[in-house]
């Protein structure tokens, strides 16, 4: 069984919080505060609430056969004063609630260049209550290019990417914008924690935004470690992370909002139900 490497932890936030730039250091100030009463070391980050600013965009079949076999593809584009960078971010993932079969998606795409393979746990709260945990597996590849065009037919996509060829739709059929939506994503790295025995993470709090009407659609708490071997983790720095986790969501609850992930609220936005496994 392929080795997990990395461990996020994510919490959707109340989209109506971030009415001020000041509400990202409001809700750390939060964080803080529940990390002190467990313990946890907490480091500032020297300009942790810069704003970085990025696009993001989700593309996939007019029914999203896509994400309906739990792919997801998204072009990133970061921003620099303003000016976007010559080179996208390309991710494609598998995310799963089961490990075994996120492990036997081969995600290595035939293309030369800059390309980085993920593999992930993701830690959710329940999706109907304050104060749970749930695991979703994430084998993810991520490409840099300056080049990135993707709407086209998915045969030029699984050209690159054959592991998307498990979705089973007809090579012609073309790839879109979801939703015709264009997400602003605005984030800070507001800083680090410290469970202890080497398990620590980086933080990041992030809001998305709608471009068209300039709305916001849900923000994000997220902080994620990485590690050699997944066993190796001490046990006691993994049970007091998610302790940690925990009370975030039932120590600041007007902050957090229900449901499962950014990518799932950008496709139920649409007036087509879309099944999934997130």
């Amino acid at each position: 069984m392929q080795d997990i490497h990395y461990r996020e932890y994510k919490i959707l936030l109340r989209p109506e919080q971030f009415y001020a730039p000041k509400r990202f250091e409001d809700y750390w100030n939060e964080v803080k505060n529940v990390a002190k009463k467990h313990g946890v070391g907490v480091k500032t980050n020297e300009n942790a609430f810069q704003r970085m600013v990025r696009e993001v965009l989700f593309y996939d079949t007019p029914n999203y056969d896509l994400y309906k076999n739990s792919f997801i593809l998204r072009k990133r584009t970061f921003y620099d004063d303003g000016w976007p960078r010559p080179e996208h971010e390309l991710a494609v993932k598998y995310r799963s609630p089961d490990r075994d079969t996120c492990t036997t998606v081969d995600m290595v795409p035939r293309i030369v260049g800059q390309v980085e393979v993920k593999f992930k746990e993701e830690i959710l709260p329940l999706k109907d209550g304050l104060g749970g945990m749930r695991s979703l597996y994430s084998h993810n590849c991520i490409v840099i290019s300056p080049g990135v065009v993707l709407n086209q037919g998915l045969r030029d996509i699984i050209t690159v990417f054959p592991v998307m060829a498990r979705a089973d739709v007809d090579g012609d059929t073309k790839i879109d914008l979801v939703n015709n939506m264009a997400v602003e994503e605005i984030q800070v790295d507001p800083g680090h924690f410290d469970f202890g025995h080497g398990f620590d993470a980086k933080a990041t709090i992030a809001i998305w935004r709608n471009r068209a009407s300039e709305t916001s659609l849900v923000g994000e708490f997220a902080f994620q470690a990485k590690f050699q071997h997944y066993d190796e983790v001490h046990q006691k720095a993994k049970r007091l992370s998610e302790d940690f986790f925990r009370d975030v969501q039932t120590l600041a609850p007007e902050w957090v909002q229900l449901g499962t992930t950014k990518t799932a609220m950008v496709y139920g936005i649409g007036a087509k139900q879309v099944a999934h496994s997130e």
